[in-house]
């Protein structure tokens, strides 16, 4: 697990969205450079979103290949496919419907079937990610492959946003869904937020990723970046959950950062 995590502050949202969207290009061309493809999971929220919408309005788009690019998500919304409020419809909207994206490498909760329930849908995304791991594994023709695949594939990049409340992907505080040490994926039924039921990745999947980035702007988020970077406990303040295997960087506004320990700062 990686060291203390670093803040990159910018003096307002739209700056900081076309940070992450520079950021996040340059990344992915350095991670198909090393490994062929590159794996991101991407999150919801006007952060989440209006950073895809940067990138594809960036000049240096098409720097990435984006059809080996694989797109999980870190949650999503147990409503209709079609329901303009799923992640997945907005991510489609910013980004994925505006570059070369193979539609075999989008993997979105609960897309591959009709289900009854968040739970079933949370079982069938773990199927999926198993299934992404074992492929994965399969190809890997490394001296110090694992001897079994894991349940998850590798995860280069996971983008995470911040509630008001420290919710991170849909694990709310005190909720079943931040207690879950076992499972990969979890159904949600009673967020506090709209819809109630959701689908969600665990912190134990979440810190499985080489860099978490956590892309936060607003006032009203300053309470919870200030006590995540503080060292809360995560089943109170889920957003001091999540750590990188190598990184975990906290890329925010001036607005949400007026309670964050100072050591931590670093600007740009």
């Amino acid at each position: 697990m990686s060291a203390d995590p670093r803040v990159s502050i910018h003096p307002d949202s739209t700056v900081l969205m076309a940070a992450i969207a520079a950021r996040l290009i340059t990344k992915l061309v350095d991670i198909q450079d090393k490994h062929g493809e590159a794996t991101v999971v991407l999150t919801g929220g006007s952060m989440g979103i209006g950073s895809l919408k940067a990138v594809a309005e960036s000049p240096a788009s098409p720097a990435v290949e984006w059809s080996k690019v694989n797109f999980w998500w870190g949650d999503e919304r147990f409503i209709a496919a079609e329901d303009p409020e799923r992640n997945a419809c907005q991510a489609h909207e910013a980004l994925l419907s505006r570059i070369d994206a193979d539609p075999a490498r989008i993997h979105v909760p609960g897309s591959t079937g009709d289900f009854g329930t968040p739970e079933e849908a949370a079982a069938d995304y773990a199927r999926r990610l198993k299934e992404a791991a074992a492929a994965e594994h399969a190809a890997d023709m490394s001296d110090d492959r694992p001897e079994h695949p894991a349940a998850l594939p590798r995860f280069d990049i996971v983008l995470l946003g911040v509630g008001p409340d420290a919710h991170v992907a849909s694990l709310f505080p005190e909720q079943a869904g931040i207690r879950e040490k076992e499972l990969t994926v979890v159904g949600v039924r009673t967020s506090p937020k709209p819809p109630p039921q959701r689908v969600s990745l665990t912190l134990p999947a979440i810190n499985t990723a080489s860099e978490i980035w956590m892309v936060v702007a607003g006032e009203d988020k300053a309470g919870a970046v200030g006590l995540a970077l503080a060292g809360a406990n995560p089943v109170q303040v889920p957003a001091a959950g999540p750590r990188g295997r190598n990184e975990t960087l906290w890329l925010i506004d001036e607005n949400a950062a007026s309670r964050v320990p100072r050591q931590l700062v670093r600007k740009g």
